[in-house]
């Protein structure tokens, strides 16, 4: 995460070119966590009319703590879906960006050649699976949010865990669509990385939180995420181009194949 940001700081064109699309997909997320904590009282109302006949107290206590979580849920959800929108949004100058960083380390891949509208169907197609994924992690952590002590301790912990993973999937899927890899392969991946993976999306997750930190930090991200990849690559290259992903769940052995002429590069490639 750090390289990627040095990166974009040491290149300042290309750091205000990868704002744009970020500032435009901020400005609408924040007026639509402004508007679910105006109506979070309304919501939680509506979704405890079991409620209506406690007493006033434990109502209140049980509508406020819905209310909270569940705009902290919005806030964790729009920190996992703000990195696939602004990539959405702003397809052709990530795309840009990352092909710029590989070009600066030398051996970037030529990337396959379709139109610009397969691109974007693409990434939303990809971009839905992720959050698919997620969401079969955030839902379970959301109800478990309720149970005292274990809701407010180990729960957010957990949760920051599973953002910063499917984040960091989602930012490889620039430079890994440009090699030819399934977004189901790029998760075979990272799960052998698990830790490389959550070292880098934890962080950003966590950044993320603080207004207009996501905006400054999105170029970076996109930048490191193209290096991450180089580096996953490099380390997983043999003698015949293919990339080791590792073992699958269930334990079948997932062999992601990196076509060569989308610029797998030999082994023993620099990643600096």
């Amino acid at each position: 995460m750090g390289r990627g940001q040095r990166w974009v700081l040491g290149h300042g064109r290309w750091f205000g070119f990868g704002l744009l699309p970020a500032l435009v997909t901020f400005v609408l997320y924040a007026a639509a966590l402004a508007a679910l904590a105006f109506w979070a009282d309304d919501v939680a109302a509506w979704a405890t009319p079991f409620a209506d006949g406690w007493d006033e107290t434990w109502r209140s206590i049980l509508r406020g703590l819905f209310a909270v979580l569940l705009w902290l849920g919005a806030l964790l959800l729009s920190v996992l879906t703000f990195t696939a929108v602004t990539l959405l949004v702003g397809d052709p100058f990530y795309e840009k960006l990352s092909e710029q960083v590989e070009e600066s380390e030398g051996d970037c891949p030529e990337g396959l050649d379709r139109p610009l509208w397969l691109e974007l169907w693409a990434s939303l197609c990809d971009s839905l699976y992720v959050l698919w994924r997620a969401l079969l992690f955030a839902v379970p952590l959301f109800f478990l949010g309720f149970v005292p002590v274990i809701g407010q301790t180990v729960v957010p912990a957990l949760g920051f865990c599973v953002s910063g993973f499917f984040l960091t999937l989602e930012l490889v899927s620039v430079a890994m669509q440009r090699r030819g890899i399934p977004v189901r392969e790029r998760l075979a991946i990272l799960r052998t990385r698990r830790a490389l993976a959550l070292g880098f999306g934890v962080p950003l997750v966590l950044a993320f939180l603080v207004p207009l930190v996501a905006v400054v930090l999105m170029p970076g991200a996109v930048a490191g995420a193209a290096l991450l990849v180089r580096d996953l690559m490099d380390a997983g290259t043999g003698g015949d181009g293919d990339v080791a992903a590792g073992e699958v769940q269930g334990g079948a052995a997932a062999d992601p194949r990196v076509n060569p002429a989308a610029g797998t590069r030999p082994p023993g490639g620099s990643s600096q």
